[in-house]
């Protein structure tokens, strides 16, 4: 059943090569693009620089052949069976590959047996990789650690969820643990450029347009595997049309999405980012909804959109519904922790309750004119019952002398100058009549006549 996977030295199996294992049939012409075009040598690899330094414990791994224990944490199509097939490409040791879906506690016992056999019998180590390791039940992980611990096998573990959840504490703690980025919209079109010239990839066989090009990095939302996938899919659409080359229309065909036109450093992003907002402003939550599907199915910034959301909370809605602010700023938390697709979820939310909450600038208003005061040159000394009076001689120079203590009054406010002369009676904040600042208005113009009563 595991098809020589697990046999021990002398069976006869080759373990550096597992038939049905994700690093399998990368030569053949036949694999998926995406798995022809995987890189080499680490100077091909794209992307993930920040592990590349000289010296860095990939390179240890893969040119130096240290026996060390990686996890890999990070987004689908970022490289992690990439790295996996480098140094099963450049070591000397065994490679073993398992499927977290389909190994079982006795495969992983197999394997850590076989390995320490192998290395007492002929003193050759073993890398074992591991995939999905989060699939991994506490009781396979735990059958891990003795190989770990006694450096049986190097151990190779590729995770996309958060290894401090999923990855029990004693293995968590022997491995080092290596952080892989999305790639970049310049990774993505590199890797394309790549895939359409090189003999592995498409040969030059086809050409694929700017705009073209374009749209899959877009929908490819920094995943490598998903571009090149894509890429395959459009040259196949554009062959069957005896076209040589791959234009728009190919691809949204072949990827079955339409493309948005939308450039994120252009005018479609500051029009469309634009008329999100105004949207929210003028309280139409479906044209809300709308703009705020074209940003997420364009590949915007999720974190641009939430930074918006924030500030028109504050610009648009403000203290006429005061949990409107909340409710951006847990958006953005939540878009941060768990990413797309579910991040689009929060943002959502958070579009419908700004767009539908009555809506107020006057805090917008109250600081922009306070600071076009300041900027005129109206500001002047603090009052002197305001100035610190907790250092020595502060109260020689008459600091804090006649300050009357809000508390001590039986309504929490008492009549006193908090204002600088020069802007003294200035009255900055206008509450509007809608929502919850509706019921300010009455209560600010009772606490003004009482500041005022001196």
């Amino acid at each position: 059943m595991s098809d020589g996977l697990f046999d021990l030295p002398g069976g006869g199996a080759d373990l550096r090569r597992d038939s049905n294992g994700s690093l399998a049939g990368s030569a053949s012409a036949n694999a998926p693009l995406a798995v022809r075009m995987r890189p080499r040598t680490l100077d091909e690899l794209v992307g993930q620089q920040h592990l590349l330094a000289p010296g860095s414990p990939l390179r240890q791994v893969i040119e130096g052949d240290q026996p060390l224990t990686i996890l890999l944490w990070g987004p689908p199509g970022t490289g992690k069976t990439t790295l996996a097939s480098l140094i099963s490409n450049h070591t000397d040791r065994r490679f073993v590959e398992v499927s977290a879906v389909s190994a079982g506690v006795k495969e992983v016992r197999d394997v850590i047996a076989g390995s320490r056999q192998a290395l007492a019998n002929t003193g050759r180590e073993t890398v074992l990789f591991v995939d999905e390791v989060h699939r991994f039940s506490k009781a396979q992980q735990d059958a891990l650690l003795p190989g770990v611990e006694n450096r049986w096998v190097s151990l190779v573990a590729a995770t996309t969820e958060n290894p401090h959840f999923s990855v029990i504490s004693p293995l968590l703690s022997r491995s080092l643990l290596l952080t892989l980025e999305s790639l970049t919209d310049d990774d993505i079109a590199t890797l394309m450029d790549r895939a359409v010239t090189d003999e592995r990839g498409l040969g030059g066989a086809v050409e694929l347009t700017e705009e073209a090009k374009d749209h899959l990095v877009r929908l490819a939302g920094g995943d490598g595997r998903r571009a090149l996938t894509y890429l395959e899919a459009s040259a196949g659409a554009a062959k069957a049309q005896g076209k040589t080359v791959i234009d728009v229309e190919d691809a949204a065909l072949a990827v079955d999405k339409a493309a948005v036109r939308y450039d994120r450093q252009g005018d479609q992003h500051y029009d469309v980012a634009s008329a999100l907002i105004k949207s929210i402003r003028g309280s139409d939550v479906d044209a809300a909804l709308h703009y705020l599907a074209r940003m997420i199915d364009a590949g915007e910034d999720v974190r641009f959109i939430a930074r918006r959301l924030i500030i028109s909370a504050s610009e648009d809605v403000g203290m006429a519904d005061p949990t409107a602010l909340p409710t951006a700023v847990a958006a953005a938390e939540a878009v941060a922790m768990i990413g797309l697709p579910e991040g689009r979820i929060p943002l959502a939310q958070a579009v419908v309750h700004l767009a539908l909450a009555p809506k107020s600038n006057a805090a917008y208003k109250a600081i922009d004119a306070a600071i076009a005061d300041v900027r005129a040159g109206k500001a002047g000394p603090v009052p002197p019952a305001l100035r610190d009076a907790h250092y020595s001689g502060a109260k020689k120079l008459g600091h804090g002398h006649d300050y009357l203590y809000a508390h001590n009054d039986a309504r929490g406010v008492v009549g006193q100058q908090y204002a600088p002369d020069a802007v003294d009676g200035a009255e900055y904040y206008q509450p509007s009549p809608h929502g919850f600042e509706g019921s300010l208005r009455e209560r600010l113009a009772r606490l003004r006549a009482i500041l005022r009563d001196r």
